[in-house]
């Protein structure tokens, strides 16, 4: 699978203008890509919450049609982020569409990050997968990464790469790197991060965008600003599965805390004990 790590500027609250640079990229890829990842919050950038309504989208609103036209066109797939509306509210959202035009992959982010999603966006609940260029497929955004038990859902539901759309702002910027790096060994699958670059409400972000392998072993990185690109063989993942198996040899043990003296007289201890 050829992968374009589509890091760029965002304009918050300005749909028009980053749906244009976001179809430029898409006509303008290289001829061999299949999947093309965007940031986080694409097309929206982080609204206010008083900017929901006027920015934010459904899954058939024009912006996304277009995007699913240009998919299909190219015979491309595209991942991105927007503010989705729904009936339940608005939600950090970012579609897979595959190289046919059609919605593959829908994930709302359930972990929400205190300065741009509080108050915003409602917590989403789901981990989905679904095959692109013959390998499964799972997203997650940003914040979501720091968290293990995200990536590990999707390596339980059969994963063999993880995207994660980014806003990570200056100074975390290698909180997310480390991450990235970690999620995709313990998991034994592909992780591709990417992230946006400029400013935008008070914040900088810094890019730094990466591909790793399942050995933890980075492939490519975003240094100077300009979207990158990378080649994954499945084969890799096959290699770093064949001797050990982390999902299947893992031990999950039910623990209950007790509290008090331990068996050697120590005394105002906590252990954690089989279940």
């Amino acid at each position: 699978m050829n992968i374009l790590l589509a890091q760029m500027p965002i304009a918050d609250a300005q749909v028009e203008l980053n749906l244009s640079n976001m179809l430029s990229m898409i006509r303008n890829a290289p001829l061999d890509t299949d999947l093309i990842v965007f940031p986080e919050t694409t097309l929206s950038g982080f609204p206010t919450p008083d900017q929901v309504q006027t920015t934010g989208l459904t899954t058939h609103s024009k912006p996304v049609r277009l995007i699913q036209d240009a998919a299909r066109k190219r015979s491309i797939a595209v991942a991105f982020g927007f503010c989705e509306v729904a009936d339940e509210g608005a939600f950090n959202t970012a579609l897979l569409i595959d190289g046919s035009g059609r919605i593959a992959l829908k994930y709302r982010k359930t972990h929400l990050w205190p300065d741009t999603d509080w108050g915003v966006f409602n917590a989403g609940s789901h981990y989905a997968v679904c095959e692109i260029a013959s390998l499964r497929v799972g997203m997650l955004i940003c914040y979501d990464i720091e968290f293990p038990e995200t990536a590990r859902a999707l390596a339980l539901l059969e994963a063999d790469l993880i995207l994660v759309l980014d806003g990570n702002m200056i100074p975390y910027g290698p909180v997310h790197r480390r991450a990235v790096i970690t999620r995709a060994m313990e998991n034994q699958c592909f992780a591709v991060l990417v992230n946006r670059i400029g400013e935008g409400k008070g914040l900088s972000f810094p890019g730094e965008s990466v591909a790793v392998d399942p050995f933890g072993t980075v492939l490519v990185e975003s240094t100077d600003g300009h979207p990158v690109r990378v080649t994954l063989d499945r084969e890799r993942v096959e290699q770093s599965r064949k001797i050990y198996r982390y999902l299947r040899d893992r031990r999950e043990v039910p623990l209950r805390v007790e509290r008090g003296s331990s068996e050697d007289g120590i005394a105002n201890t906590v252990s954690f004990i089989p279940g």
